[in-house]
Order: C-alpha cells, then sequence, then structure tokens
C-alpha cells in the first residue's frame, strides 16, 4: 500500500474519498449500535418511546408538583388520563417501526463517534495547538447533543403527547394515533432538540472560519429570538407555556455563544499580529 497523504496535500477529489470513508464508518457504527439496540427492543419500546403515555410519568409528576406548590387553579395534569390508542395500519408498520427505532437509538449512542469522525476531517484546517482539543470537542459537543436529546425527551414529548392525547374537539371523537405519527413525533422532537444543542459548537466553528462575530450575534439577537419562538412553535404544542420552556434554553446558549464567538474572535487577532 502506498503511504497516504496528509490531508493539507489532498486534493479535492481525495477529500471526497475521505469524505466517503467517513460516511461509511459512520452508518457502520450506528447499524451495529442499531443491532445491539435491537436485544434491548422490549425496554425501548415499552419503557421509552411509551413512557410518555403513561399518566405516572416523572414529567407529569413534577409539573403536577409544581402546580400544587403554586396553588394553580388549573391542576388537570395531577390527574392526567391518556384517552388515546396507538395503532399500525401498515402491513410493514411495526416491522418498519422495528428497525428506525433501533437504528435512531444507534444513532444517538453512537453520536460520539461521528463527531470525532467528523473531528478527523475537519482537524487538518486547525492550528496545532488546537488539533489537541480532539477529547475536549468530543465530551463538549456529546454533552450538549446529550443534554438537548434529554430534555427533547422529559419535556418537548411529554408536553406534547399529553397536549395532542387529551385534547378533543367533541366527545365523539375518539383520538387513535398511527404508529408512525407517534413514534416520529418522538424522533424528530428528540434529535431536533439534540441538535439545536450543538448551537455553541457551530458558532465556534463559524467563529474560526470568520463567517460570525460576536457583533452580528449581537446585532442579530432580536432575530434569533424570533426564529427560535418560531422554532419552539414547531415542535411544541400550540401554547404559550410550552413555547417559552423550549425557547429559554435555547436562548441561554445563544448567549453562551456569543462569549464562545468573543473568545475565538479575540484568538484569532492575537495569533494574526
Amino acid at each position: 500500500m502506498t503511504k497516504k497523504k496528509s490531508k493539507g496535500e489532498m486534493s479535492f477529489l481525495e477529500h471526497l474519498e475521505e469524505l466517503r470513508w467517513l460516511l461509511i464508518r459512520s452508518i457502520s457504527v450506528i447499524l451495529l449500535l442499531a443491532g445491539v439496540a435491537f436485544f434491548f427492543s422490549d425496554f425501548i419500546y415499552n419503557e421509552i418511546l411509551f413512557g410518555p403515555k403513561n399518566p405516572d410519568f416523572i414529567t407529569y409528576k413534577f409539573f403536577c408538583q409544581v402546580t400544587q406548590y403554586f396553588n394553580f387553579e388549573d391542576q388537570a395534569i395531577c390527574n392526567a388520563e391518556m384517552p388515546f390508542k396507538i395503532q399500525n395500519t401498515n402491513m410493514s408498520g411495526q416491522v418498519t417501526f422495528m428497525i428506525w427505532t433501533c437504528v435512531t437509538a444507534g444513532f444517538i449512542v453512537g453520536f460520539p463517534f461521528v463527531l470525532w469522525q467528523i473531528w478527523n476531517f475537519i482537524s487538518p484546517a486547525l492550528y496545532t495547538n488546537e488539533k489537541k482539543n480532539a477529547a475536549a470537542f468530543i465530551i463538549v459537543s456529546s454533552l450538549l447533543f446529550f443534554t438537548g436529546v434529554l430534555f427533547g425527551y422529559y419535556v418537548i414529548v411529554p408536553l406534547s403527547v399529553y397536549f395532542f392525547g387529551t385534547f378533543s374537539v367533541s366527545k365523539d371523537i375518539i383520538n387513535e394515533f398511527n404508529l408512525e405519527s407517534y413514534t416520529g413525533m418522538i424522533k424528530t422532537a428528540v434529535i431536533a432538540c439534540g441538535l439545536i444543542f450543538e448551537l455553541p459548537i457551530i458558532i465556534y466553528f463559524l467563529s474560526k472560519i470568520g463567517l460570525v462575530t460576536p457583533l452580528f450575534l449581537r446585532k442579530y439577537r432580536k432575530y434569533a429570538l424570533v426564529i427560535v419562538l418560531i422554532v419552539a412553535a414547531i415542535i411544541t404544542p400550540p401554547d404559550v407555556v410550552s413555547q417559552i420552556i423550549v425557547t429559554i434554553p435555547i436562548m441561554i446558549l445563544y448567549e453562551i455563544s456569543i462569549f464562545i464567538s468573543a473568545y475565538v474572535v479575540k484568538n484569532n487577532e492575537k495569533l494574526n499580529k
């Protein structure tokens, strides 16, 4: 075998080849972990996916305690009932559900490996001292992603399930949700929150290449708030409380991103002197 060129000397096609192998390795690990998830499928289905439709789910208990503590008049969540059924209407629906549930679990668990592959791909464009931060990058990015996943699962999903599961315009209408619709909402909310919580990391790299500055982020803060509210309206039930609950942590991440961008810009100016 010929000795591999350094990435800095590689042509465009060779970079594409590296990207192809990045995708192959990442997908292979995700599929491997999906196979492992298959052996825990009963727990994943019954305890995780269908957990939020249980009135005793931890989030409902927490909000019940909050409403009781502040003596809110509406304490319906304390006596929450989920008067809906989940049904499968496709011949291969449950098989597809099983496959994609395992793949989603594999992606979530294997996310740190995907980050490591991404780091190996972009690290040649960084300074020597920055290349030493691989462990910090993977750890921080993974923690942000898993925090977002937990936030989505324990906040967004229960609020959505409770709202749509109990909402009814007439007692003559029975809620019977399609399996794909129910699980799709959960997977979308969880993964979307995980990726949204990567905002500080994204801002870090955008600041490194000069596309974003702290001045830019401060100037367009109000527009960012509008965008966050729109995103919150998409991934949460159509009520103000849920949107506020989602907006607050994202805006906190936005403010943290401003400090990160300022730090990166300051370091870049020192290096360019």
